[in-house]
């Protein structure tokens, strides 16, 4: 409970920073001052959680952008063209937004490696055996941190594992150390992969159940969240059951911590349920990990691009509008529709001018308390919940030598029925597996950063189809499963630093 205490009052008290492959920390204290204590290393730590905090990560570039570029919206004509690029499929390798993402994941690292250098010296002049025990649930964190990073950097800049070829496929650049110089060169994609594995086997020994009862809506990495963070790794090397290992300690072993947030009954006065609690004010049962923020923080805004409400605070201009083949996978009874998207019936009356009316994403209208002081479409990304463990769970059931339709089945039900007024039953088949997965995990994690990953890993392509209010460019755009673009350009500079060895993506050229 220490542990727990301490680094909620720190977050609380303390912004972070952002910046690509760079030597000093975010926040850039002189080497000899920094980390010589347990006060340093909490402080230091804390510094990394806010550095997750950045618009070009979970609140901003690295939860939309993935989802934009796919079939899951449309650019609405005369819209700001924020994003355009990734919606028509132009992007660069000199664009921003990649930078932005690549710099920040890899800055966060940089933290991470300055803290596992510095930790042993930090607990041999220690003398307090408590604080030894925070110290060593802090180095847990980390290394869950670490590995978070760059899975997230596997996904975006790398092609789909396939354990037939990850060794002969470019992965990563592997910055394990923080004083050492090491070369700038991607390792396989099977040793990145490895990699991240041997870091979330580090923070497994180290991180307990001593927070057990703080567990949901965690601002910080637990036990938990490191096995969440394992079963998704595991379904995309292809490893069926480690997934399902993993996704069943969320599941089973820890149902006592985290239950699906049920949308059927109010818990407010208001007739809020707990699902749409979650995304009104961010809490939930079944949320593992999320990133705090506070009012106060610099950070992205996911909901701008589809509501930007703020613009004159009485209409709405959105950018872009689901796409209609979203919201026709959605049936009546449910309940997650009227959660995410709402129409002129709900009072959103879109201003272009034109006449425009069509259903907008409120699911990150923003959070509650922060909208009392008129900041809008401001969300804590919630980075593991417990649905994903169940579309984790099912999709590895189903790709198992014998699949196990019949538990795929059950876990895509059970998952259905907190969601759904009536009903929600869903029988997976040998003919309609993949179907029902893609359809589920669409229904589930609209616009939560999953689509154009989980398009990559399965080989699949899509075809938009032309709206009326859509922009002309990219409304009919066609593309196919192998399509070098669905991996993420290199940065340039990255490949044009001096002493860099890295290698191109297809997307480069």
């Amino acid at each position: 409970m220490l542990r727990y205490i301490r680094i909620c009052t720190a977050l609380a008290v303390l912004l972070g920073a952002t910046a690509c492959l760079e030597k000093y920390p975010a926040q850039s204290i002189p080497e000899k001052e920094a980390m010589q204590n347990y006060n340093d290393a909490e402080q230091h730590l804390v510094g990394i959680y806010s550095s997750l905090k950045s618009g070009a990560l979970y609140t901003g570039y690295l939860t939309l952008l993935p989802d934009i570029q796919s079939d899951l919206v449309y650019a609405v004509e005369g819209n700001s063209n924020t994003y355009g690029d990734y919606w028509q499929w132009t992007v660069r390798s000199t664009a921003s937004e990649i930078l932005s993402v690549y710099g920040s994941l890899y800055t966060v690292i940089g933290d991470c490696n300055f803290f596992l250098d510095r930790i042993d010296a930090v607990k041999a002049a220690e003398t307090d055996d408590e604080k030894l025990d925070v110290l060593d649930a802090y180095t847990g964190e980390v290394y869950a941190i670490r590995a978070l990073c760059y899975s997230e950097l596997l996904k975006c800049f790398c092609k789909a594992y396939d354990p037939a070829t990850a060794d002969q496929e470019p992965g990563v650049v592997l910055r394990t150390k923080y004083f050492e110089k090491e070369p700038v060169r991607r390792a396989t994609l099977r040793d990145s992969y490895d990699f991240v594995l041997q870091n979330l086997a580090k923070a497994e020994e180290l991180l307990s159940d001593e927070d057990s009862e703080n567990a949901a809506n965690a601002v910080f990495f637990t036990l938990a969240a490191a096995e969440a963070l394992h079963a998704r790794v595991a379904l995309y090397m292809q490893d069926w059951e480690t997934a399902i290992e993993y996704s069943s300690k969320l599941i089973d072993e820890r149902s006592h911590l985290f239950e699906l947030a049920d949308a059927k009954t109010a818990i407010t006065s208001d007739g809020l349920t707990w699902f749409d609690y979650m995304w009104f004010y961010d809490q939930s049962p079944e949320v593992i990990f999320r990133v705090g923020l506070l009012s106060t923080d610099s950070t992205g805004a996911l909901g701008s691009v589809f509501l930007s409400f703020n613009r004159d605070y009485t209409y709405f201009y959105p950018d872009f509008v689901p796409a209609q083949w979203v919201l026709n996978a959605y049936d009546n009874n449910d309940q997650r529709y009227a959660s995410y998207f709402a129409d002129k019936n709900n009072g959103i009356v879109i201003g272009y001018g034109n006449g425009m009316e069509w259903p907008l994403l409120v699911k990150y209208y923003g959070n509650r308390n922060f909208i009392q002081s008129y900041i809008y479409h401001i969300s804590m990304p919630k980075v593991f919940r417990l649905a994903e463990q169940y579309l984790i769970r099912a999709e590895a059931y189903c790709n198992l030598p014998t699949p196990n339709y019949t538990a795929a089945s059950k876990d895509l039900t059970t998952l259905r029925q907190t969601r759904y007024a009536s009903g929600g039953t869903l029988n997976v088949t040998q003919a309609n597996w993949l179907e029902q997965i893609s359809n589920e995990r669409v229904r589930e994690l609209y616009m939560e950063g999953f689509r154009l990953h989980d398009l990559k890993r399965w080989g699949m392509g899509f075809e938009r189809q032309k709206q009326s209010f859509a922009q002309n460019e990219g409304s009919t755009l066609k593309i196919e499963g192998d399509d070098p673009r669905m991996v993420w350009p290199i940065p340039q500079h990255e490949l044009e630093a001096p002493g860099s060895e890295i290698e191109p993506n297809e997307s480069n050229n």
